[in-house]
């Protein structure tokens, strides 16, 4: 399953062999290349030291050099198919998955496909200006690496609407380079994909958050019974570990100069000495992560009901569940708020999908708070960083128009307004973080409010010259 970069779009699914589709894509090419140059990063390079994949196999399926911005092959790469795959899940279960889309399932599928697609090009557009305060070289460096295979991850949506959805899907593939995030007039389908990042502390939180979330998404679509949509996820997965790898690692290192300037100047309050004070980090957390928390809907839901159901997409790591695989005798409990109180309602399985794929997001996210606490306790700071209610600060679903406090406490409106600046961002606090957002470009040089890695990209030393600038 090697990836073949002679032709003009890379591939590995034979693209040469249907030149109906061959011709298609490669109309849709100059339009991403477009926005590309109109909405991807704006720091002028010479060349980034990118990985580039080279195959979808297990083992050596990447490969590292300078590549010019502008040059850098994108293309379609779908996961190795398997001998004899069946549908793990739903009404269809233990039948061949499909490798045509079922015409009663087409628009259920479609919509699937192009609010995942929507998402690539949203984060892009959100980290456009970024590069212009990077702290590091390697920071810059790890920037334009997400860049570059959310610009992939796109294209991998845009083959599936081009390949298998006719007209309708080449249009939804045009409208994808339509929508800008943030836009008043055609924003981004999800919430999340139209907030800013304007600054490095919130692009940490986002892709140890909300690529979290992708993460997530992407893995229930891997279970799809419609194959290629699964061994496209499948792939994309590969390269979406270290879009979190960026996240984890970024807020380890602020988390960890944080403490250095409290020992050395022995008070909390960094913010003076160039420091991002744990009072404001915590914020950012409890922002980032409420606002992820709403990309997994309605905690109760007949769509998602219904797409496992009909096999389009199943649930997190589905094959090593220890049931059925169908639900329909299946309870779950998820969330309630009655008679002014928190509770739990027992509901049909099949109902709270959303909620166990929430669930299993929250689990992997408290990883996160147990690594970053490590940090604290290993510089000898008697300090916690935690994760708020899954109520707080909601737009989405049952806790849309509650008022809950991080602890869980149900609020009034009159009594969330006279707090939400100590649990949120103020614009005091995003004032002092873009203060602190100046460009290092030197070699081995690093801003002061962030620690240096441990350790370079592939081998490399963190003083390697990751970018050329132009």
């Amino acid at each position: 399953m090697s990836i073949d970069y002679t032709e003009k779009i890379p591939n590995n699914v034979d693209l040469a062999g249907d030149r109906k589709l061959q011709r298609a894509l490669e109309s849709w090419q100059p339009n991403f290349l477009n926005w590309w140059k109109t909405m991807g990063p704006a720091v002028p390079t010479q060349d980034v030291y990118l990985r580039t994949a080279v195959d979808v196999g297990r083992e050596g399926w990447a490969q590292f050099g300078h590549v010019a911005m502008e040059e850098y092959r994108w293309g379609v790469f779908l996961a190795e198919r398997g001998d004899d795959r069946r549908i793990a899940f739903g009404e269809q279960k233990g039948e061949p998955v499909w490798q045509q889309v079922p015409g009663e399932y087409r628009a259920d599928l479609q919509r699937l496909i192009v609010i995942q697609g929507d998402t690539e090009p949203a984060s892009v557009e959100q980290q456009r200006r970024l590069g212009e305060t990077a702290p590091s070289l390697y920071d810059l460096r790890n920037l334009f690496q997400v860049n570059v295979e959310e610009g992939r991850h796109l294209w991998a949506m845009v083959y599936l609407l081009h390949a298998y959805f006719g007209r309708n899907g080449r249009e939804e593939a045009e409208a994808l380079l339509h929508r800008n995030s943030g836009d008043l007039d055609s924003p981004r389908i999800l919430g999340a994909f139209n907030e800013e990042t304007p600054d490095w502390l919130s692009f940490f939180m986002f892709t140890y958050f909300t690529d979290r979330d992708g993460k997530y998404q992407l893995g229930t679509l891997k279970e799809s019974a419609f194959d290629p949509l699964s061994r496209t996820c499948e792939f994309m997965l590969k390269e979406e570990a270290h879009h979190m790898f960026v996240g984890t690692t970024g807020v380890d290192r602020v988390v960890a100069r944080t403490a250095e300037l409290m020992r050395e100047h022995d008070t909390d309050d960094v913010g003076p000495h160039g420091g991002i004070p744990l009072d404001v980090i915590q914020r950012y957390i409890n922002f980032h992560y409420s606002v992820s928390l709403d990309l997994f809907g309605s905690e109760q839901s007949t769509n998602a009901a219904n797409y496992f159901t009909a096999g389009l997409k199943g649930r997190w790591q589905e094959e090593r569940r220890r049931d059925d695989h169908v639900l329909t005798e299946d309870s779950a409990y998820v969330d309630l708020v009655k008679d002014g109180e928190i509770t739990t309602n027992e509901v049909p399985a099949l109902l709270a999908l959303n909620h166990d794929l929430r669930n299993e997001y929250v689990k992997d996210c408290q990883s996160g708070m147990k690594r970053w606490n490590r940090v604290l306790e290993n510089a000898g700071v008697d300090r916690t960083l935690t994760l708020p209610h899954v109520g707080f600060n909601r737009d989405v679903g049952l806790f849309a128009d509650q008022y809950v406090s991080p602890s869980g406490q149900l609020m009034t409106k009159e009594q969330w307004e006279a707090k939400k600046d100590s649990w949120l961002p103020s614009e005091v606090d995003k004032t002092h973080v873009r203060s602190l957002m100046r460009p290092v470009y030197e070699p081995g040089k690093i801003a002061g409010w962030i620690a240096p890695p441990s350790n370079g990209i592939n081998g490399q030393p963190f003083d390697y010259e990751y970018v050329h600038l132009a």
